[in-house]
């Protein structure tokens, strides 16, 4: 499934993802409301719901009830962690045959980079 293929809710939680590897959220950081986001990212709150209960799920958020959402302790190591995994397991493999496919060579791939 493509990106553009994924339901809102997987891209929702991908950017709080990304916010909270990036450090615009550490540990112990409220979360926007669900009402704040979804207005933010023109999205329905009941998505936005879904996505920030999959991170409850995933022990990557905590609720403190009539608070709001913060980031659990350990959420940027575990996401990260998740992350370099699915990287690995998922997209790397079809990098590599991309560039064998184009004829590549790594070396030189790696060496533009650093340019």
């Amino acid at each position: 499934m493509s990106k553009s293929e994924q339901p809102v809710y997987l891209k929702l939680r991908e950017k709080i993802a990304a916010a909270i590897l990036d450090g615009q959220y550490g540990d112990g950081d409220p979360l926007p409301s669900v009402r704040a986001f979804a207005a933010d990212e023109g999205a329905n709150p009941l998505t936005v719901a879904k996505a920030y209960q999959t991170f409850q799920d995933d022990g990557i958020v905590v609720v403190r009830r009539g608070v709001g959402m913060f980031v659990a302790n350990g959420a940027s190591e575990k996401l990260k962690t998740r992350e370099r995994n699915s990287f690995l397991k998922e997209d790397w493999p079809k990098i590599v045959r991309h560039i064998e496919r184009l004829g590549l060579d790594t070396a030189e791939l790696l060496d533009r980079e650093t340019a």
